[in-house]
């Protein structure tokens, strides 16, 4: 071993020390008691029952409730409602925070002002956001259904977070409107960087503004934008502040996190919300290593 590569990891020690205190061994022990029937109350009692919390006979994929039709446990309903969350929302975050990044990439009279307003909803912490939105949808008092009726567009109040019509779909609403300034944050850093003599180029050929984004905008920040999109799906697939403030334990709207924290906190059953945190934990980096995947083949491909 050379002394540069001593010299390297002698550096890294300290990181990879700490990375091991603070993320392996919580991670390590949570798979373990995902292989115990441990339970909150009584820890000490807890005993080896290799995979009964995943394939048992009440194990998260061995647990059916007969719901609309589909036989699927609330585990399995949990991650329908995540995947829904997450796939919806971030594609409404990219396309949003794609627009307002080019908006607020163009040179007009304050855009420095709406650069920092724009910014205020991602400033906002969740859980204060979701209270505040919880407040504006009540379907009693909120404002949200005095204006809508106001408008004529309904006739009566409706319970945006309580219906399970409508609970999901609000709370992407309201995600989208939180996140989507952290998209167009990094969208905009991206936009920020690209060589000018490009478009100057394009606009002394005549080239329409619209092929000019397909064909130059587009392929050079689309590296960025897949790192954008990456850090928000990950972000929202372990989503759960928002989901547990607006709807609470509702079995509609639960993500795979809440239903982890009902699990662990509410029922004490540690040994089955490890199993589910060490699922949860798998599909989250399934997804990363698919999405991951299939971005660099399309590089690949357009290369």
């Amino acid at each position: 071993m050379s002394s540069k590569t001593r010299t390297a990891w002698l550096f890294l020690a300290p990181m990879l020390v700490t990375l091991l205190i603070v993320a392996a061994w919580p991670l390590g022990r949570t798979i373990w008691f995902s292989f115990t029937d441990a339970n909150l109350n009584d820890m000490g009692a807890a005993r080896f029952v290799g995979l009964e919390n995943y394939f048992g006979e009440y194990g998260l994929f061995a647990n059916p409730n007969h719901t609309e039709g589909f036989w699927l446990s609330d585990w399995g309903i949990s991650i329908l409602n995540t995947l829904q969350f997450s796939l919806v929302s971030v594609l409404l975050e990219t396309m949003f925070g794609l627009g307002v990044a080019l908006l607020l990439n163009q040179e007009f009279k304050g855009r420095a002002l709406v650069r920092a307003a724009v910014l205020v909803p991602w400033a906002i912490p969740t859980i204060v956001s979701a209270k505040m939105w919880g407040w504006m949808l009540h379907d009693q008092f909120g404002v949200i259904n005095a204006i809508l009726q106001s408008w004529g567009l309904i006739d009566a109040k409706v319970a945006w977070t309580a219906d399970p019509q409508y609970a999901l779909w609000t709370v992407v609403v309201v995600d989208v409107w939180k996140t989507t300034p952290f998209m167009a944050l990094l969208i905009l850093a991206a936009l920020q960087t690209l060589p000018r003599d490009c478009y100057e180029a394009a606009h002394v050929d005549g080239v329409h503004p619209l092929r000019v984004f397909w064909s130059v905008t587009l392929p050079l920040i689309r590296p960025a934008l897949m790192v954008a999109v990456i850090f928000r799906l990950l972000d929202a697939l372990r989503v759960f502040d928002l989901i547990y403030v607006l709807t609470s334990n509702n079995n509609s709207t639960m993500s795979m996190s809440g239903f982890v924290r009902r699990e662990m906190v509410d029922n004490g059953y540690m040994g089955y919300g490890s199993a589910a945190s060490t699922a949860l934990f798998l599909i989250i980096g399934l997804a990363t290593v698919v999405y991951m995947r299939l971005g660099r083949m399309k590089l690949s491909e357009d290369a």
